[in-house]
């Protein structure tokens, strides 16, 4: 048997800690430095850190640091944030944020800033946000993470309109809105990147006055849901013309909202039941080539009896949007919102966020707000 050699290290299975860092090292970093090395964090420890100093809190919202963290992976699918943004009346543009990557309330409020008096929040897309501005007669479209804006003037003077739509393209975005006057109702269509609007008469005779629910973009067409006989109807985004899918729709529905996953899938949620009283509430998927909707999944009965509690069978207070992975369904009297995962197939309530005023009751707007530099006004 061959003795050790002398002066030779032996292996060993016993582990030995490396030494810990000067902490005088971090301090003497540069800044670009330091951001570099946190961008090879997982996400969760990068919002983990947010607590530990002021710049940290307000990293995730630099866009400088955004960019170094897309430029490390960029074949990344994974959203840098992401959340479901609550509003109401009464928040003065203080918009609370629900994290859904890490799954928590954040101790932060997103606000407009300036803050403009009057203006409310009609819809998100991809990082931008559409606010409303009754007293300049115009829409406001932001990107709050680049800090950039852009001001739309209303196509024509006075306008009044029904619903609207922002849809975020790759080199800008487009606002569609449907308008209702006392003569003709009428589409509107603006593009950032010819800054003007173009008008489509005939609506009318697809959706009725009143219609409310904002359109799901799939493929460049707006898809919407036709109030009773229930049918979907989509509107060409560059060729100005409606048309009927030949998709045979559900019995017995008693509402029905649309959803998009973003890759162009196309979901369905209605009610089920007579008399215009729902018993049940499912999930459906177009199927046989676009021919007619697959049942997915059912609500099941112990989360819908509270559902049912909460809407009260007015269902034109649902809504429902899409919002990484998620199919969110809300109601404009109640604080909470239940969703669908679509990859575990599991239902669940998101609960009402621990800052959310006591005093406040209806009205309550959810969005799905993904900040992205890319996105662009």
């Amino acid at each position: 048997m061959l003795a050790p050699i002398e002066g030779r290290a032996i292996m060993s299975d016993t582990f030995v800690s490396p030494p810990e860092m000067d902490t005088r090292i971090w301090s003497r970093l540069p800044v670009e430095l330091l951001e570099y090395i946190i961008c090879f964090l997982p996400l969760k420890n990068i919002f983990d850190l947010r607590s530990t100093c002021k710049r940290f809190k307000d990293l995730v919202f630099d866009p400088s640091f955004i960019s170094k963290y897309y430029s490390r992976s960029p074949s990344s699918q994974s959203p840098f944030c992401s959340f479901l943004l609550l509003s109401h009346p009464h928040s003065n543009n203080q918009f609370l944020l629900y994290d859904s990557i890490v799954g928590t309330w954040r101790k932060l409020s997103l606000s407009l800033n300036p803050c403009i008096p009057g203006s409310s929040l009609l819809s998100t897309s991809n990082g931008l946000l559409c606010f409303y501005l009754p007293y300049s007669s115009s829409f406001l479209i932001s990107n709050l993470l680049c800090r950039s804006s852009r001001v739309v003037e209303f196509p024509k003077l006075p306008f009044s309109f029904q619903l609207l739509t922002l849809i975020s393209t790759q080199s800008g975005f487009k606002i569609f809105i449907i308008s209702s006057g006392s003569s003709s109702s009428c589409a509107y269509l603006y593009d950032s990147n010819t800054q003007s609007w173009r008008r489509f008469d005939g609506f009318g005779q697809i959706l009725s006055d009143g219609y409310s629910q904002p359109g799901v973009c799939r493929n460049d067409c707006l898809y919407f849901t036709t109030p009773e006989p229930f049918s979907v109807v989509c509107f060409d985004l560059e060729s100005g013309k409606w048309r009927t899918p030949a998709t045979e729709m559900p019995r017995d529905l008693t509402f029905v909202r649309l959803v998009c996953d973003g890759e162009g899938k196309l979901y369905m949620i209605g009610g089920i039941g007579r008399n215009g009283i729902s018993k049940s509430i499912k999930l459906w998927e177009p199927g046989n080539g676009g021919e007619n909707w697959v049942e997915v999944e059912t609500l099941p009965d112990m989360i819908y009896r509270k559902f049912a509690s909460i809407c009260y069978h007015n269902y034109e207070h649902i809504y429902c949007f899409w919002h990484q992975g998620l199919i969110c369904i809300a109601c404009f009297t109640w604080p909470e919102i239940l969703y669908y995962r679509v990859a575990r197939r599991t239902w669940h309530w998101l609960s009402k966020s621990p800052s959310l005023p006591e005093k406040w009751s209806c009205g309550f707007k959810w969005f799905s707000f993904v900040p992205q530099l890319c996105a662009s006004v």
